[in-house]
Protein backbone atom coordinates (compact mmCIF):
# COMPACT_ATOMS: atom_id res chain seq x y z
CA UNK A 1 0.00 0.00 0.00
CA UNK A 2 1.34 3.46 -1.07
CA UNK A 3 0.74 6.45 0.69
CA UNK A 4 0.30 10.05 -2.00
CA UNK A 5 3.94 10.91 -2.30
CA UNK A 6 4.68 7.11 -3.30
CA UNK A 7 5.85 5.96 0.02
CA UNK A 8 4.79 2.73 0.91
CA UNK A 9 3.91 1.33 4.62
CA UNK A 10 7.19 -0.63 4.26
CA UNK A 11 8.99 2.61 3.79
CA UNK A 12 7.74 4.37 6.45
CA UNK A 13 8.77 1.45 9.15
CA UNK A 14 11.90 1.30 7.93
CA UNK A 15 12.26 5.08 8.31
CA UNK A 16 10.93 4.95 11.57
CA UNK A 17 13.68 2.20 12.80
CA UNK A 18 16.34 4.32 11.24
CA UNK A 19 15.51 7.25 13.28
CA UNK A 20 15.26 5.39 16.42
CA UNK A 21 18.32 3.30 15.83
CA UNK A 22 20.36 6.18 14.66
CA UNK A 23 19.12 8.12 18.05
CA UNK A 24 19.98 5.64 20.04
CA UNK A 25 23.60 5.49 18.86
CA UNK A 26 24.17 8.97 18.76
CA UNK A 27 22.99 10.32 21.90
CA UNK A 28 21.92 6.96 23.95
CA UNK A 29 21.19 5.26 25.86
CA UNK A 30 17.54 7.08 25.97
CA UNK A 31 14.34 6.04 27.45
CA UNK A 32 11.26 5.58 25.16
CA UNK A 33 9.76 8.84 26.83
CA UNK A 34 13.24 10.55 25.38
CA UNK A 35 12.83 8.78 22.03
CA UNK A 36 9.26 10.59 20.85
CA UNK A 37 10.46 14.02 21.00
CA UNK A 38 13.87 13.17 20.02
CA UNK A 39 12.65 11.59 16.60
CA UNK A 40 9.15 13.04 16.31
CA UNK A 41 7.50 10.19 16.52
CA UNK A 42 3.98 9.79 18.46
CA UNK A 43 4.69 7.47 21.52
CA UNK A 44 2.40 4.37 19.78
CA UNK A 45 5.39 4.48 16.93
CA UNK A 46 8.21 4.64 19.25
CA UNK A 47 6.64 1.33 21.31
CA UNK A 48 6.03 -0.03 18.07
CA UNK A 49 9.49 0.50 17.05
CA UNK A 50 11.44 -0.23 20.00
CA UNK A 51 9.73 -3.38 20.51
CA UNK A 52 10.52 -4.48 16.51
CA UNK A 53 14.19 -3.82 17.19
CA UNK A 54 14.46 -5.58 20.44
CA UNK A 55 13.03 -8.66 18.84
CA UNK A 56 15.58 -8.36 16.44
CA UNK A 57 18.36 -8.19 19.18
CA UNK A 58 19.40 -4.78 18.56
CA UNK A 59 18.95 -3.19 21.02
CA UNK A 60 18.95 -3.90 25.00
CA UNK A 61 18.48 -2.21 28.50
CA UNK A 62 21.02 -0.23 30.17
CA UNK A 63 20.25 0.67 33.21
CA UNK A 64 17.14 3.14 34.62
CA UNK A 65 16.49 6.73 35.99
CA UNK A 66 13.73 8.28 38.22
CA UNK A 67 10.65 9.85 36.53
CA UNK A 68 8.91 12.71 38.10
CA UNK A 69 6.03 11.39 40.07
CA UNK A 70 6.38 7.55 38.09
CA UNK A 71 7.78 4.33 37.90
CA UNK A 72 11.69 4.52 37.14
CA UNK A 73 11.97 4.42 32.92
CA UNK A 74 14.08 2.20 31.17
CA UNK A 75 16.74 3.50 29.20
CA UNK A 76 17.71 1.36 26.04
CA UNK A 77 21.29 0.88 24.00
CA UNK A 78 22.46 -0.45 20.62
CA UNK A 79 23.37 -3.85 21.24
CA UNK A 80 27.48 -3.94 20.58
CA UNK A 81 27.31 -7.68 19.34
CA UNK A 82 24.36 -7.06 17.15
CA UNK A 83 26.12 -6.71 14.07
CA UNK A 84 29.80 -6.40 13.18
CA UNK A 85 31.68 -4.82 10.33
CA UNK A 86 35.46 -4.93 8.83
CA UNK A 87 37.29 -1.96 7.81
CA UNK A 88 40.47 -2.12 5.28
CA UNK A 89 42.99 0.65 5.07
CA UNK A 90 45.14 0.31 1.95
CA UNK A 91 47.86 2.22 2.69
CA UNK A 92 51.15 3.59 1.43
CA UNK A 93 52.94 1.36 3.81
CA UNK A 94 50.77 -1.15 4.83
CA UNK A 95 47.45 -2.70 4.48
CA UNK A 96 45.40 -2.39 7.67
CA UNK A 97 42.37 -4.97 8.35
CA UNK A 98 40.25 -4.36 11.21
CA UNK A 99 36.86 -5.81 12.91
CA UNK A 100 34.42 -3.77 14.97
CA UNK A 101 31.24 -4.69 16.61
CA UNK A 102 27.94 -2.46 16.15
CA UNK A 103 28.90 0.42 18.04
CA UNK A 104 32.79 0.31 16.42
CA UNK A 105 34.55 -0.98 19.15
CA UNK A 106 37.61 -2.87 17.95
CA UNK A 107 37.46 -6.49 18.19
CA UNK A 108 40.50 -7.97 16.18
CA UNK A 109 42.97 -6.56 14.02
CA UNK A 110 45.67 -6.95 11.32
CA UNK A 111 48.63 -5.15 9.56
CA UNK A 112 50.33 -6.61 6.06
CA UNK A 113 53.67 -4.74 5.33
CA UNK A 114 53.59 -3.17 2.19
CA UNK A 115 57.17 -4.24 -0.04
CA UNK A 116 58.34 -2.82 -2.84
CA UNK A 117 56.20 -4.23 -5.24
CA UNK A 118 53.69 -2.83 -2.50
CA UNK A 119 50.53 -1.97 -5.08
CA UNK A 120 50.93 -4.97 -7.04
CA UNK A 121 46.79 -6.09 -7.36
CA UNK A 122 47.07 -9.35 -6.76
CA UNK A 123 49.50 -8.26 -3.89
CA UNK A 124 46.98 -6.11 -2.37
CA UNK A 125 43.69 -8.57 -3.03
CA UNK A 126 45.56 -11.25 -1.17
CA UNK A 127 46.54 -8.92 1.78
CA UNK A 128 43.01 -8.53 2.46
CA UNK A 129 41.74 -11.58 1.49
CA UNK A 130 43.89 -13.02 4.37
CA UNK A 131 43.23 -10.02 6.53
CA UNK A 132 39.57 -10.39 6.51
CA UNK A 133 40.02 -14.12 7.18
CA UNK A 134 42.76 -13.29 9.79
CA UNK A 135 40.40 -11.04 12.05
CA UNK A 136 37.28 -13.38 11.59
CA UNK A 137 39.17 -16.74 13.12
CA UNK A 138 40.43 -14.68 15.56
CA UNK A 139 36.42 -13.81 17.18
CA UNK A 140 34.92 -16.75 15.77
CA UNK A 141 32.25 -14.70 13.48
CA UNK A 142 30.69 -16.70 10.21
CA UNK A 143 31.87 -13.98 7.22
CA UNK A 144 27.68 -14.56 6.63
CA UNK A 145 27.35 -12.59 10.11
CA UNK A 146 28.83 -9.33 8.79
CA UNK A 147 27.23 -6.33 7.84
CA UNK A 148 29.81 -5.62 4.94
CA UNK A 149 33.35 -5.00 4.31
CA UNK A 150 34.50 -1.47 3.74
CA UNK A 151 37.81 -0.70 2.04
CA UNK A 152 39.58 2.59 1.57
CA UNK A 153 41.70 3.05 -1.27
CA UNK A 154 44.12 5.22 -2.66
CA UNK A 155 42.49 7.04 -6.28
CA UNK A 156 39.38 7.62 -7.85
CA UNK A 157 36.44 4.98 -7.38
CA UNK A 158 33.85 4.36 -10.05
CA UNK A 159 30.76 1.83 -9.44
CA UNK A 160 30.24 0.04 -12.90
CA UNK A 161 27.08 -1.99 -12.99
CA UNK A 162 28.79 -5.13 -14.49
CA UNK A 163 32.27 -5.07 -11.85
CA UNK A 164 31.14 -3.04 -9.10
CA UNK A 165 33.59 -0.74 -7.65
CA UNK A 166 36.59 0.08 -10.11
CA UNK A 167 39.90 1.78 -8.80
CA UNK A 168 41.62 4.58 -10.83
CA UNK A 169 44.72 4.92 -9.53
CA UNK A 170 47.47 6.88 -11.10
CA UNK A 171 49.50 7.44 -8.52
CA UNK A 172 49.99 3.81 -7.51
CA UNK A 173 49.93 2.42 -11.06
CA UNK A 174 46.34 0.99 -10.96
CA UNK A 175 44.51 1.69 -14.24
CA UNK A 176 40.88 1.04 -14.23
CA UNK A 177 41.52 -1.90 -11.98
CA UNK A 178 38.39 -3.90 -10.76
CA UNK A 179 39.28 -4.60 -7.51
CA UNK A 180 35.47 -5.38 -6.03
CA UNK A 181 34.95 -8.40 -8.01
CA UNK A 182 38.42 -9.55 -7.94
CA UNK A 183 37.78 -9.50 -3.77
CA UNK A 184 34.77 -11.01 -4.77
CA UNK A 185 36.05 -13.74 -6.80
CA UNK A 186 39.34 -14.41 -4.54
CA UNK A 187 37.42 -14.18 -1.18
CA UNK A 188 34.60 -15.84 -2.06
CA UNK A 189 32.78 -13.37 0.49
CA UNK A 190 29.17 -14.50 0.61
CA UNK A 191 26.58 -12.59 -1.58
CA UNK A 192 24.79 -11.10 1.39
CA UNK A 193 27.95 -9.18 2.60
CA UNK A 194 28.21 -6.21 0.63
CA UNK A 195 31.82 -4.86 -0.18
CA UNK A 196 31.93 -0.74 0.06
CA UNK A 197 35.18 0.64 -1.51
CA UNK A 198 35.76 4.51 -1.46
CA UNK A 199 38.62 6.84 -1.92
CA UNK A 200 40.57 6.70 1.80
CA UNK A 201 40.85 10.46 2.59
CA UNK A 202 36.67 10.35 2.17
CA UNK A 203 36.69 7.13 4.47
CA UNK A 204 38.89 9.51 6.59
CA UNK A 205 36.41 12.47 6.58
CA UNK A 206 33.16 10.27 7.22
CA UNK A 207 35.32 8.94 10.85
CA UNK A 208 36.00 12.67 11.50
CA UNK A 209 32.59 13.85 10.69
CA UNK A 210 30.92 10.73 12.43
CA UNK A 211 32.59 11.14 15.59
CA UNK A 212 36.00 12.90 15.35
CA UNK A 213 36.64 16.36 15.37
CA UNK A 214 34.14 17.19 12.79
CA UNK A 215 31.19 15.90 14.55
CA UNK A 216 28.63 19.81 14.66
CA UNK A 217 30.52 20.74 11.33
CA UNK A 218 27.83 21.71 8.73
CA UNK A 219 30.71 22.47 6.26
CA UNK A 220 34.11 20.93 6.07
CA UNK A 221 37.32 19.94 4.56
CA UNK A 222 39.59 16.54 5.89
CA UNK A 223 42.85 16.39 4.40
CA UNK A 224 44.69 13.00 4.38
CA UNK A 225 48.36 13.11 4.70
CA UNK A 226 50.62 10.25 4.04
CA UNK A 227 52.46 9.17 1.03
CA UNK A 228 50.23 10.71 -1.23
CA UNK A 229 47.81 13.72 -0.22
CA UNK A 230 43.88 14.20 -0.44
CA UNK A 231 40.82 15.20 0.76
CA UNK A 232 37.00 15.21 1.88
CA UNK A 233 34.63 17.50 1.25
CA UNK A 234 31.36 17.44 3.56
CA UNK A 235 28.99 20.33 2.58
CA UNK A 236 25.35 20.64 3.20
CA UNK A 237 24.84 19.51 -0.67
CA UNK A 238 26.89 16.40 0.43
CA UNK A 239 26.61 14.93 3.80
CA UNK A 240 28.61 11.98 3.31
CA UNK A 241 31.30 13.43 1.68
CA UNK A 242 33.28 13.99 -1.40
CA UNK A 243 36.70 12.83 -2.54
CA UNK A 244 38.82 15.58 -4.36
CA UNK A 245 42.50 14.72 -5.53
CA UNK A 246 43.39 17.80 -3.63
CA UNK A 247 46.46 16.41 -4.05
CA UNK A 248 47.37 16.79 -7.60
CA UNK A 249 46.82 20.81 -7.29
CA UNK A 250 49.33 22.97 -8.96
CA UNK A 251 51.39 25.01 -6.34
CA UNK A 252 54.27 25.48 -8.56
CA UNK A 253 54.59 25.77 -12.24
CA UNK A 254 57.49 23.46 -13.69
CA UNK A 255 58.10 22.38 -10.20
CA UNK A 256 58.98 18.63 -9.15
CA UNK A 257 57.60 15.72 -10.99
CA UNK A 258 54.40 13.97 -8.86
CA UNK A 259 54.06 10.31 -8.88
CA UNK A 260 51.20 10.83 -11.28
CA UNK A 261 53.63 12.28 -13.56
CA UNK A 262 52.42 15.86 -13.51
CA UNK A 263 55.01 18.83 -12.59
CA UNK A 264 54.76 21.10 -9.39
CA UNK A 265 51.78 18.65 -7.44
CA UNK A 266 51.40 19.46 -3.72
CA UNK A 267 52.06 15.68 -3.49
CA UNK A 268 55.05 16.28 -4.73
CA UNK A 269 55.90 19.04 -1.93
CA UNK A 270 54.02 17.66 0.57
CA UNK A 271 53.71 14.05 0.81
CA UNK A 272 55.76 11.79 3.33
CA UNK A 273 57.54 10.16 0.16
CA UNK A 274 58.62 13.71 -1.27
CA UNK A 275 60.11 15.16 1.60
CA UNK A 276 62.02 12.53 2.79
CA UNK A 277 63.24 12.73 -0.97
CA UNK A 278 63.93 16.34 -0.62
CA UNK A 279 65.88 15.54 2.40
CA UNK A 280 68.37 13.48 0.50
CA UNK A 281 68.69 15.52 -1.90
CA UNK A 282 69.60 18.56 0.41
CA UNK A 283 72.06 16.65 1.95
CA UNK A 284 70.60 14.90 4.79
CA UNK A 285 70.45 11.06 6.03
CA UNK A 286 67.05 9.56 5.93
CA UNK A 287 67.45 6.25 7.94
CA UNK A 288 67.81 3.56 5.48
CA UNK A 289 65.84 0.11 5.60
CA UNK A 290 62.60 1.35 7.21
CA UNK A 291 59.33 2.12 6.51
CA UNK A 292 58.53 6.05 5.75
CA UNK A 293 56.84 6.55 8.72
CA UNK A 294 60.16 5.73 10.61
CA UNK A 295 62.36 7.72 8.50
CA UNK A 296 59.55 10.81 8.89
CA UNK A 297 59.80 10.26 13.00
CA UNK A 298 63.86 10.29 12.50
CA UNK A 299 63.26 13.62 10.21
CA UNK A 300 60.94 15.34 12.54
CA UNK A 301 63.57 14.52 15.43
CA UNK A 302 66.22 15.77 13.41
CA UNK A 303 64.65 19.34 13.19
CA UNK A 304 63.88 19.25 16.33
CA UNK A 305 66.30 17.29 18.20
CA UNK A 306 66.26 17.03 22.20
CA UNK A 307 68.42 19.06 24.47
CA UNK A 308 72.26 18.74 23.70
CA UNK A 309 71.54 17.66 19.60
CA UNK A 310 72.76 19.81 16.86
CA UNK A 311 69.49 20.84 14.70
CA UNK A 312 70.01 19.54 11.21
CA UNK A 313 69.50 22.63 9.22
CA UNK A 314 68.40 20.84 5.78
CA UNK A 315 65.62 19.17 7.15
CA UNK A 316 64.00 21.89 9.19
CA UNK A 317 64.36 23.88 6.49
CA UNK A 318 62.13 21.41 4.05
CA UNK A 319 59.76 20.86 7.15
CA UNK A 320 59.46 24.71 7.03
CA UNK A 321 59.10 25.08 3.46
CA UNK A 322 56.94 22.06 3.56
CA UNK A 323 54.64 24.31 6.02
CA UNK A 324 54.08 26.75 3.49
CA UNK A 325 53.03 24.35 1.03
CA UNK A 326 50.41 22.96 3.04
CA UNK A 327 48.88 26.60 3.75
CA UNK A 328 49.07 27.71 0.50
CA UNK A 329 47.01 24.49 -0.55
CA UNK A 330 44.65 24.91 2.81
CA UNK A 331 44.20 28.34 1.41
CA UNK A 332 42.81 27.03 -1.43
CA UNK A 333 40.57 24.90 -0.26
CA UNK A 334 39.50 27.85 2.39
CA UNK A 335 38.65 29.95 -0.88
CA UNK A 336 36.75 27.72 -2.95
CA UNK A 337 34.82 26.26 -0.41
CA UNK A 338 35.10 27.95 2.39
CA UNK A 339 34.43 25.82 5.15
CA UNK A 340 33.76 26.65 8.77
CA UNK A 341 36.43 23.79 9.72
CA UNK A 342 39.49 21.88 8.10
CA UNK A 343 41.29 18.84 9.96
CA UNK A 344 44.49 17.54 9.06
CA UNK A 345 44.96 13.78 9.27
CA UNK A 346 46.54 10.48 8.28
CA UNK A 347 49.78 9.12 9.36
CA UNK A 348 52.56 11.96 8.39
CA UNK A 349 49.28 14.81 8.75
CA UNK A 350 49.20 14.12 12.38
CA UNK A 351 53.04 13.90 12.83
CA UNK A 352 53.47 17.33 10.49
CA UNK A 353 50.89 18.85 12.83
CA UNK A 354 52.69 18.04 16.37
CA UNK A 355 55.62 20.73 15.36
CA UNK A 356 54.59 22.65 12.54
CA UNK A 357 50.49 23.23 12.79
CA UNK A 358 50.87 26.69 13.51
CA UNK A 359 53.62 27.54 10.75
CA UNK A 360 50.73 25.56 8.27
CA UNK A 361 47.84 27.99 9.99
CA UNK A 362 49.93 30.97 9.54
CA UNK A 363 50.43 30.77 5.93
CA UNK A 364 47.18 29.62 5.16
CA UNK A 365 45.67 32.72 6.87
CA UNK A 366 48.01 34.72 4.83
CA UNK A 367 47.36 33.01 1.06
CA UNK A 368 43.59 33.05 1.89
CA UNK A 369 40.85 35.75 1.00
CA UNK A 370 40.38 37.30 4.93
CA UNK A 371 36.65 37.06 5.32
CA UNK A 372 36.88 33.27 4.81
CA UNK A 373 40.05 32.76 6.54
CA UNK A 374 38.46 34.63 9.49
CA UNK A 375 35.67 31.88 9.78
CA UNK A 376 37.74 28.47 9.61
CA UNK A 377 39.74 26.79 12.07
CA UNK A 378 42.22 24.32 11.34
CA UNK A 379 42.98 21.74 13.81
CA UNK A 380 44.05 18.12 13.60
CA UNK A 381 42.45 14.88 13.18
CA UNK A 382 40.95 13.37 16.65
CA UNK A 383 40.60 9.76 15.55
CA UNK A 384 44.34 9.17 15.23
CA UNK A 385 45.89 6.87 12.60
CA UNK A 386 43.22 4.33 12.64
CA UNK A 387 40.36 7.00 11.19
CA UNK A 388 40.84 5.64 7.71
CA UNK A 389 39.74 1.99 8.67
CA UNK A 390 37.17 3.42 11.26
CA UNK A 391 35.10 5.39 8.23
CA UNK A 392 35.96 2.04 6.23
CA UNK A 393 33.89 0.26 8.56
CA UNK A 394 31.15 3.29 8.68
CA UNK A 395 30.67 2.15 5.03
CA UNK A 396 28.19 -0.96 5.73
CA UNK A 397 27.23 0.65 8.92
CA UNK A 398 25.63 3.48 6.91
CA UNK A 399 23.80 1.25 4.44
CA UNK A 400 22.91 -0.67 7.40
CA UNK A 401 20.95 2.21 9.07
CA UNK A 402 19.31 3.20 5.83
CA UNK A 403 17.80 -0.28 5.44
CA UNK A 404 16.33 -0.15 8.91
CA UNK A 405 18.63 -2.23 10.36
CA UNK A 406 17.30 -5.23 8.39
CA UNK A 407 19.89 -7.56 7.35
CA UNK A 408 19.84 -9.19 3.60
CA UNK A 409 18.04 -12.18 2.97
CA UNK A 410 20.95 -15.17 3.72
CA UNK A 411 22.15 -17.12 1.10
CA UNK A 412 21.01 -20.40 0.41
CA UNK A 413 24.30 -22.15 0.51
CA UNK A 414 27.06 -21.57 2.62
CA UNK A 415 30.48 -19.91 2.46
CA UNK A 416 31.98 -20.77 -0.64
CA UNK A 417 35.24 -23.26 -0.56
CA UNK A 418 37.58 -20.30 -1.06
CA UNK A 419 36.93 -18.48 2.10
CA UNK A 420 35.96 -21.67 4.35
CA UNK A 421 39.83 -22.51 3.29
CA UNK A 422 40.98 -19.21 4.49
CA UNK A 423 39.37 -19.49 7.49
CA UNK A 424 40.54 -23.36 7.89
CA UNK A 425 44.15 -22.18 7.71
CA UNK A 426 43.69 -19.16 10.38
CA UNK A 427 41.39 -21.10 13.01
CA UNK A 428 42.83 -21.52 16.40
CA UNK A 429 43.84 -25.09 17.20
Amino acid sequence: MAERNGRTVRDLRRANRTAVLQKLYFDGPLSRFELGPATGLSSGSVSNVVADLIADGLLEEAGSVDSDGGRPRTLLRVAPGSGHMIGVDVGETRVRVELFDLTLTERARTERPLTPQRYDVEVIVGHIRDGVAEVLAATGIAPGQLLGVGIGVPGIVERTPDRGAVVHGQTIGWDAVPLESLLRSAAGLPDTVACFIDNGAKTLGQAEMWFGGGRGARNAAVVLFGSGVGACLVTADVAQGRAVEWGHLTVRVRGRRCRCGALGCLEAYAGAESLLERWREGGGHPPEGVDEETALTAMLAAAHPDRGSAVDPVALAVLEETAEYLGAGLSDLINLFQPERILIGGWAGLQLGTGFLPAVRRHATAYALRHPAEKVTIELGTLGPDAVTVGAAILPLADFFARGGRRPEPAPEGPPPAWRAALRERAPS
